[in-house]
């Protein structure tokens, strides 16, 4: 069998980069209040899409703050207005940590902390500065609210097939309530839901599972060591894993405010949303992980399927259904917003790390070499079949795109 196909990157394994971002969070790094207090949310953001869910509103809170200081779009949710001078920088971060602070009440301090070094560095006059943080509270305290009952935080109340009598794995899923869970932008959870997986009889399974099966087993040998890194690398979920890479796209357009909080919201929102519409997928079909096909190969009678009773993925296989992948919701949703708002797919060279495989460093500049990689190694780590990775890239283009082309939309194009 030949290696997957694989678009290669540059790793660096040393820790500079590391260090470098790590200094950054240290002090006080203001470049852009946007990517500054996105970094933040980043930092303190719960697991996976939680996390994304979050971050969803705390950019939409900035965006809606600064726009209402200089409308160019539609608004998110909230449009102040008023004509008193008003700083639009201490909007956008007043309304970050006021949304922080309701977020994670437990680092209050913190976020207020934080705060008061930002305004510090404000040259303008102290009666706009202090409008600015009050337009940004009131702003944050209506996205926050908005979102009250959206179903984040449902009690989770899955329901395993089952026989009579028979067991079943006891631990919780993970992501049930997301199905059902109110989207930020798109109309609804199903929007956009896939057709079903290949079927179990068709000559696209058979290669779906002995690929897998060949180089996302624990001990593969089949797979190299940069597979393996980069399987490790995408353990990692949630805002850290997609958001840096936005704000390297801020940076490098040399963005104006408006446009990088307006940027920046959209990205939140559409990956949010990618999670909202995958887990409506994975939970409707029901599709078997690869550890419990594998071990169960036997049961379809094809002698093509081989069964391996023993056989484990590099690392324990996410709680929730298989099909689609989504890793690769999430990066098609990524790129997809970085083409259309980003500058288009002509991208600068972005730079990522992982908690999940320290001290490396990727590098991008090609979007579509991304979300290969991202596919890849999902089926390297033994979690996802080529089909879903295919299915899952293509519905977070989707949604991307819908998301770009309906959210806040500039105001003389919006209709």
């Amino acid at each position: 069998m030949t290696s997957p196909a694989y678009a290669p990157h540059r790793v660096v394994r040393h820790m500079s980069f590391a260090l470098a971002f790590w200094l950054c969070g240290a002090a006080p790094c203001f470049a852009d209040v946007i990517t500054d207090w996105d970094a933040k949310a980043t930092a303190s953001a719960s697991p996976a899409a939680l996390g994304e869910r979050e971050a969803a509103i705390v950019n939409a809170a900035m965006f809606d703050a600064v726009n209402s200081v200089t409308p160019r779009y539609r608004p998110y949710l909230v449009q102040e207005r008023f004509t008193q001078p008003t700083s639009a920088e201490a909007a956008a971060a007043g309304a970050a940590a006021a949304a922080l602070e309701r977020l994670h009440p437990q680092k209050a301090e913190e976020f207020r902390s934080a705060l008061r070094d930002y305004l510090a560095t404000l040259s303008a006059p102290r009666a706009d500065v202090d409008r600015g943080v009050q337009l940004g509270e009131t702003v944050a305290a209506r996205i926050y609210d908005s979102r009250a009952n959206d179903g984040a935080t449902a009690r989770e109340a899955y329901r395993p097939r089952t026989q009579p009598g028979v067991y079943v794995p006891t631990p919780s899923v993970v992501g049930w309530n997301l199905a059902t869970m109110r989207p930020f932008a798109i109309e609804r959870a199903d929007q956009f839901r896939p057709g079903p997986p290949v079927s179990l009889s068709s000559k696209e399974w058979i290669a779906d599972y002995n690929e897998i099966k060949t180089y996302g087993a624990i001990d593969s040998k089949a797979r190299t060591p940069e597979q393996t890194e980069t399987a490790r690398f995408w353990l990692m979920t949630g805002p850290p894993a997609y958001h840096p890479l936005a704000r390297q796209i801020v940076s490098a357009r040399h963005m104006s405010l408006i446009d990088s909080a307006h940027f920046m919201a959209v990205y939140a929102i559409a990956l949010m949303d990618a999670y909202i519409a995958v887990f409506d997928a994975k939970y409707h079909y029901e599709f078997w992980r690869p550890v419990t096909a594998i071990r169960n190969g036997d049961l379809g009678a094809n002698p093509e399927t081989e069964r391996d009773p023993a056989w484990q993925p590099i690392d324990p296989t996410p709680m929730h259904p298989e099909y689609p992948c989504a890793h690769c919701i999430q990066s098609g949703a990524a790129a997809t917003v970085i083409e259309l708002l980003g500058g288009g797919s002509a991208i600068p060279e972005l730079t990522l790390t992982s908690s999940t495989a320290p001290g490396v460093v990727h590098r991008f500049t090609n979007l579509d070499a991304f979300t290969t990689e991202v596919a890849n190694a999902r089926i390297w780590a033994g979690f996802h079949y080529r089909s879903s990775t295919k299915v899952g890239t293509a519905m977070g283009r989707e949604v991307g795109r819908y998301v770009a082309t309906h959210c806040a939309l500039p105001q003389k194009s919006a209709r």
